[in-house]
């Protein structure tokens, strides 16, 4: 810069004393060369505090800052030199990295709820459409609320706990993702039957002398189908008759079920009369 505005002077000096050797033309070109590059110093020294962009090179008289400051990794982070911050804040704003991050939707915890199903729904599959409501808010502060109807294509053999989910179905605030809606498979009770995994428990109360002479079991199966199941042992408490691939459908393969498990609840005598007692002595015999 000092060099320039000595050149200036000199040809001014040559102008003043030989007007025809040195014209005004080569004056003004070099008044606009010295014009422009005082322009650019004068923006380095507004964005980065020195006039020249290379005064903080390795050598030079502010010792080992660079280009954008001290650190312009630290500069844009929030640490080290605010020189780099001054430049970036001057034609972005005063905290560009930082809206950056702000603007960013945060993420919400989903919203869950209970889909009850019979057995008989899981059994076979069904399809359960459901009317939501939801809000969405905006940053004026205003709401909208709004009404859809979700299809759920529930599958035979889901078990209690599957889980479906419509990702940004729920509310929806301001800053924050849309809430996904999660659906939680549960099992109404049912009348005959328990669950157990894949297999079905049903449990057949029964008198004394059935367990003895035997009996036959009628079901209705969960696909409507009457089921007949006789039983030719004899029958204590802890007697269970089982009945393969009459239990729940198998999801992985629709050709497979479970088994039915029956089991008896024995009805007892209170009492029994003298009569009665002889005669199941005489008909049991000695080996009891």
């Amino acid at each position: 810069m000092i060099s320039t505005v000595k050149r200036v002077k000199k040809v001014q000096r040559r102008h003043r004393r030989h007007p025809a050797v040195f014209p005004s033309s080569l004056l003004d070109m070099d008044r606009r060369r010295a014009g422009s590059i005082h322009g650019m110093l004068m923006i380095f020294a507004e964005f980065f505090g020195y006039s020249s962009p290379f005064a903080g090179g390795v050598g030079g008289p502010r010792g080992s800052s660079s280009l954008f400051g001290d650190n312009i990794y630290g500069s844009i982070g929030g640490g080290g030199s605010t020189r780099g911050t001054r430049f970036w804040g001057s034609l972005f704003g005063d905290d560009i990295f930082g809206s950056m991050h702000q603007g960013l939707p945060r993420k919400v915890a989903p919203a869950e709820n209970k889909l009850l199903c019979s057995l008989e729904e899981l059994y076979k599959g069904t399809t359960k459409k459901i009317k939501i409501s939801r809000e969405i808010a905006h940053i004026s502060g205003k709401t909208m609320q709004t009404e859809e109807i979700l299809t759920i294509n529930v599958r035979h053999g889901w078990k209690k706990g599957t889980k479906i989910t419509f990702a940004g179905k729920g509310n929806k605030q301001p800053n924050f993702t849309p809430v996904d809606l999660v659906f939680i498979i549960d099992e109404k009770q049912h009348n005959v039957f328990t669950r157990d995994g894949n297999d079905l428990i049903v449990t057949q109360k029964v008198t004394l002398v059935a367990t003895l002479y035997g009996l036959t079991v009628h079901l209705t199966t969960l696909d409507g189908r009457n089921l007949t199941v006789p039983i030719n042992n004899v029958i204590h408490p802890y007697y269970e008759e089982v009945v393969s691939t009459e239990g729940m459908s198998i999801q992985r393969d629709p050709s497979k079920r479970g088994n039915l498990i029956i089991k008896f609840d024995i009805k007892f005598p209170t009492r029994l009369a003298t009569e009665q007692k002889s005669g199941i002595k005489k008909l049991l015999g000695p080996w009891h």
